[in-house]
């Protein structure tokens, strides 16, 4: 017996695609796979580590958690959709200048989280940031640049300048 094969409209990055996907196509398998955006982690496929998130109609998603087919008619933002052309975003300039990232594998996730997080609260204090990425994993930083990379890229999004950036700081 063939499997059944739906019809799906998404919006990701600004380009609507139209796709046939199987019911049972993770949101974070179709990004990766029909449409090449390898930007997104699989990690722990139930949800847990947060590499796979992305902005779902400016709400973050951890797309191991979501089926395509449930983003039908939806506006996807991933990681490769953040910069403006060579411009990063506050929060990849954050991660850059605050040294946010070891490995680099939950980075992905954390910029989105952080951009979903900043978009509700451009001045979020220390705590509400802990909070905001919180179903986000790193197994290599010890949270303490990715919390200043935050605080960063709020300051550039509010305008003003960025304190510390280029200060080390050890986990």
């Amino acid at each position: 017996m063939e499997g059944r094969i739906l019809e799906v409209r998404i919006s990701v990055n600004g380009v609507d695609h139209q796709s046939d996907v199987e019911p049972r196509t993770l949101l974070v398998h179709y990004l990766r796979e029909n449409l090449s955006l390898t930007g997104t982690h699989v990690g722990c496929e139930t949800g847990y580590c947060g590499a796979c998130t992305v902005i779902v109609d400016g709400r973050a998603v951890k797309s191991c958690t979501m089926f395509a087919v449930q983003a039908d008619g939806a506006s996807i933002q991933t990681v490769e959709g953040v910069a403006d052309g060579d411009e990063l975003h506050p929060v990849q300039e954050g991660f850059w200048e605050c040294h946010g990232l070891q490995c680099g594998f939950c980075t992905p996730g954390m910029i989105m989280s952080s951009i979903a997080l900043l978009e509700e609260n451009n001045d979020p204090s220390e705590a509400e940031i802990r909070h905001g990425i919180e179903g986000n994993l790193c197994r290599c930083t010890g949270y303490h640049n990715i919390v200043r990379s935050v605080q960063y890229a709020g300051a550039k999004m509010r305008g003003e300048s960025p304190q510390g950036a280029s200060q080390e700081v050890s986990s």
